[in-house]
């Protein structure tokens, strides 16, 4: 096991590098002049991603045609929001309302959304339990003002795994599109999650040939199922 990029890596990442390792599996290995995450034994490269995907591009540039290669990615069905003081003692623990499902993807996905369709390309999302630590109060920088607190993710419990090798996989993740045309507001409600997220997942759709433009009910431009 070869310490490049260890030191670097937050707890969910290494967790999640743990959980996936297997018997004859190599960690943090060089591969041409990038460091992979975890060799399988077979052959395969496997990155996990916790953030978004658009760091990865390189790395598919220069492996991808020559290499079987797997992005792992956690998503966050259940969360709680845990507060510790500078000394690590839990100060209070409540449950997120934010329950996050497969659409998360479309958030990353969308810096190479037509990239799924290559041969040698897997997704898999991880449905995990998490705990996000954060401080005591909010983070406050010199000049007071309040910031964002993004915290630590540690990795629960794993509820379910979905594994994507294709365009149509993508859909089999999805609730069922309606058959009749749709606009991304109405994608949106179908899907429980916000306009914007609805509007990257229609363009992630359209580059993968699933869906296609159907004209505009007034001025709102509305997709259809590919035929």
């Amino acid at each position: 096991m070869s310490g490049i990029g260890v030191l670097r890596e937050g707890p969910l990442h290494a967790a999640i590098k743990a959980l996936l390792a297997r018997p004859g599996d190599r960690v943090e290995v060089r591969v041409g002049r990038f460091v992979i995450d975890l060799v399988r034994a077979d052959g395969e490269l496997v990155e996990v991603q916790t953030g978004g995907f658009g760091p990865l591009g390189a790395k598919f540039d220069a492996l991808l045609d020559d290499h079987r290669m797997r992005i792992v990615h956690p998503i966050a069905a259940e969360r709680r929001i845990v507060r510790v003081d500078d000394a690590g003692e839990v100060l209070s623990a409540r449950r997120s309302a934010r329950r996050a499902t497969a659409v998360e993807l479309f958030d990353k996905l969308v810096a190479f959304p037509s990239l799924l369709a290559h041969p040698n390309l897997t997704i898999e999302l991880l449905l995990a339990r998490e705990d996000h630590i954060r401080a005591a109060a909010p983070v406050r920088t010199r000049s007071r003002r309040r910031t964002r607190d993004p915290g630590e993710r540690r990795l629960v419990e794993l509820l379910d795994r979905v594994e994507l090798r294709g365009p149509q996989d993508v859909l089999l993740a999805l609730p069922p599109l309606p058959s009749e045309p749709f606009s991304t507001r109405e994608l949106a409600v179908l899907l429980g999650c916000p306009t914007v997220l609805a509007q990257r997942t229609a363009y992630c759709l359209r580059l993968m040939e699933l869906i296609e433009p159907a004209g505009k009910r007034g001025r709102t431009p509305l997709h259809r199922l590919t035929a």
